[in-house]
């Protein structure tokens, strides 16, 4: 049932390569999120400091296919902390309070949490299996 169809079988032939360009993307999208937060200097939140860290190294970790699952957990963490603290005062609905990228990145996590790294990681380089 995975690979039915033209797409289907073109997908999953490829899977590892389409799962690494997913995480890469994913990571340069948070550290590129964290770098934001420092874009005029050291923002003046110690939260959005801690935030934008966070973002920043778990970027880059999970770009490389370190400790993803660990960098995974963090980041979902972190998104739920932003949801509540940042937009679910301004209502629920993430398309009107700005939480939208807290709740994609949310989901993102999660699937990062579920797969891990994949085959094309440091990790997997360095020691042929994932420690997190």
């Amino acid at each position: 049932m995975k690979n039915e169809g033209i797409l289907g079988k073109f997908f999953v032939k490829g899977e590892e390569y389409w799962y690494t360009i997913f995480r890469v993307i994913v990571g340069l999208v948070f550290m590129l999120h964290g770098l934001m937060k420092f874009g005029g200097g050291m923002p003046g939140n110690t939260l959005m400091a801690i935030a934008g860290t966070i973002e920043i190294v778990g970027g880059i970790l999970i770009i490389l296919g370190l400790w993803t699952r660990l960098f995974a957990l963090i980041g979902a963490i972190e998104m739920i902390v932003a949801w509540f603290m940042m937009h679910a005062p301004k209502g629920w609905n993430p398309l009107t309070n700005g939480g939208e990228p807290a709740v994609l990145f949310f989901a993102i996590f999660l699937v990062l949490l579920i797969y891990g790294g994949g085959k094309f990681t440091v990790e997997h380089w360095m020691h042929k299996k994932e420690f997190f």
